[in-house]
């Protein structure tokens, strides 16, 4: 064995390096603000592999962003998202008959995966990510920062063979590590792996999340002037009270744009899929052809991720009727990239979407709020961070990089105001995120990134005992009663002479009265109830604690299957509940 392959512990026994980190928190988060770095890099690279990209296709001048431009060349805007289209269409193609199957990424991995994602799937999110970024299209590039952050520490994790609660740690980490990369802004990046990758906020979590955020962060600066993303003409030195009621108005504005934006969404990709004479590989260079008409009638803000937009918009006024108009416009140009297939996030589209909802809040409260000296910057601001809670799901973090993005806590509190009402008006007028409602429509029902793929793995097959009582269900019922003493057990279980599961008898019933007190000859079969109440061998301890609170029996049956019934275990409510109970606290003190 290879030195660096082992450690050597207090007793000077050789001990796995594997064990080693494992066992060792420190090493974790040691680890964790190493590979912090690398993510970093990996973020930059493609960050400015992208604006090349842009650069040199659209003809951009260098370090100009696409959606901050004013004009672009018209052929350009139709040929480069039709040929993007084209090129991602062949590249589906080819990837589903190599690699078929969906991609998990990390709020699903650490739902329901422990963690565990795939290098390959995650390299296909990249390439797809790169071509329809590249390509103008109306769409993000997080969804590729976040997939591979995330993939590479949970490939490490894997490598080490860390425990399940770890491994969503470090899923948690590399996503905070790339949000942290990307906007310069390594709190935000660490509440967005907290709120959106692991779902709670842990002390156990705290190290390895912001320690990795931060060197991400910091590496990246090296190689940049380490300026914020966004710079403000002025921050609010000071928002008055009486203007509170207005963020609280942006806020409700803001609910209501994000829920059209994901219905939106949702709406397209059921007009695409009814494109039955279309081949799907075709579908992107329609959507590419879509979006580059918005672009060339309404503006090419619509186009790109819409960092540059917001700058362009903090810096500049525009009329009233232009922000309304280029507000639907990116709306509809997000659903058409991504309802037709192109790849991408939301994150910055949605902060997009926010600066024009609070630009247009702006003018407004300049109308009717004559009083005010709140400047049209800070609803920016507030709108910025609402509309992404919306859609995002992550209201910290938009709070937070807000803060970071300006350094006024006058503009945060303006922003917190607007979160808190969008972000509860979204959870109780729509339920869900972006993310969390693509699972709900492909039928993945879960909430957010709380761990709940344990339960599914402890299924009934792991949890039954093997030895069931079984009898006959025309074995005489005074037979029964001798060969099975009330104090032994709870119940037996009936079956017909093929092993068919007739029901269930309890002691109670079997020993409740004499036999001759039953209609002659009293058999088993004549006390078995609950004949369609059973579990089977793939349920998971949920499902059979519902199937236990609806039949209202103490014991029953697992059968080999449903159609075979034959009975091959058996399992009792009070232990069911107690390795529950044992796995819940188990969970929460490795959070803890």
């Amino acid at each position: 064995m290879s030195s660096i392959s082992v450690i050597y512990n207090r007793t000077g026994h050789r001990k796995p390096f594997t064990v080693f980190m494992r066992e060792s928190r420190p090493a974790q988060i040691i680890l964790c603000a190493l590979i912090g770095a690398i993510v970093g890099i990996i973020t930059g690279v493609i960050h400015a592999l992208v604006a090349f990209l842009h650069c040199a296709v659209f003809m951009l001048p260098f370090e100009e962003h696409l959606s901050g431009a004013v004009q672009i060349d018209a052929r350009l805007l139709f040929t480069v998202p039709i040929a993007g289209g084209l090129l991602l269409g062949l590249f589906y193609t080819v990837v589903r008959k190599l690699r078929p199957g969906e991609i998990v990424d990390p709020i699903e991995a650490n739902a329901i995966h422990g963690g565990r994602m795939s290098v390959i799937d995650s390299l296909r999110v990249l390439v797809s990510t790169i071509i329809s970024n590249g390509s103008g299209i109306s769409v993000g590039m997080e969804a590729a920062y976040t997939q591979m952050g995330a993939c590479f520490l949970s490939w490490i994790g894997q490598r080490l063979q860390l425990r399940r609660e770890d491994m969503r740690i470090f899923v948690a980490a590399g996503a905070a590590a790339a949000i942290a990369a990307a906007y310069n802004a390594p709190l935000a990046g660490a509440f967005y792996g907290f709120e959106l990758v692991l779902g709670t906020y842990t002390i156990a979590a705290l190290p390895q999340v912001t320690l990795c955020a931060l060197t991400a962060a910091l590496v990246l600066r090296l190689f940049t002037a380490g300026n914020p993303i966004f710079t403000l003409p002025m921050a609010a030195l000071d928002v008055p009270a009486r203007d509170y009621f207005a963020f609280v108005l942006v806020g409700v504005a803001s609910s209501l744009v994000g829920i059209a934006t994901m219905k939106a969404v949702t709406g397209c990709e059921q007009l695409f899929r009814r494109m039955k004479m279309v081949p799907e590989w075709m579908r992107p260079a329609i959507g590419g052809l879509l979006v580059g008409a918005l672009a060339w009638c309404l503006s090419p803000q619509v186009l790109g991720s819409g960092q540059g937009g917001i700058d362009l918009h903090l810096h500049n006024g525009f009329p009233l009727l232009f922000l309304v108009l280029l507000l639907a416009g990116k709306i509809l140009a997000s659903a058409l990239s991504i309802g037709s297939g192109f790849r991408g996030g939301l994150f910055s589209t949605s902060l997009f979407l926010g600066c024009l909802v609070g630009q247009i809040a702006g003018i407004l409260a300049s109308h009717f709020m004559p009083v005010s000296d709140t400047g049209v910057e800070t609803f920016m601001l507030a709108g910025t961070g609402s509309v992404a809670a919306a859609i995002i799901g992550a209201p910290m973090t938009m709070i937070i990089l807000v803060l970071e993005m300006t350094g006024s806590f006058p503009a945060m509190t303006a922003v917190l105001a607007g979160v808190l009402v969008a972000s509860t008006g979204t959870r109780y007028w729509f339920g869900y995120s972006f993310s969390t409602w693509r699972f709900h429509l492909k039928g993945i029902h879960i909430r957010g990134p709380r761990d709940v793929g344990w339960v599914r793995e402890l299924t009934v097959d792991k949890l039954m005992a093997t030895a069931p009582v079984i009898v006959m269900a025309d074995t005489p019922l005074e037979a029964v009663r001798r060969e099975n003493p009330a104090a032994n057990r709870r119940s037996v279980f009936v079956s017909d002479d093929k092993g068919n599961y007739q029901g269930v008898v309890s002691m109670a019933d079997l020993h409740a009265g004499p036999a001759d007190a039953m209609p002659q000859p009293a058999v088993a079969g004549d006390l078995a109830k609950g004949k369609n109440w059973f579990l089977l061998p793939h349920q998971d301890i949920q499902q059979a604690r519902q199937i236990f609170a609806d039949s209202r029996l103490e014991e029953l049956p697992v059968l080999e299957s449903a159609l075979s019934q034959k009975i091959v275990g058996y399992i009792q409510e009070p232990q069911l509940l107690k390795r529950y109970a044992q796995e819940l606290e188990h969970r929460q003190m490795a959070q803890s």
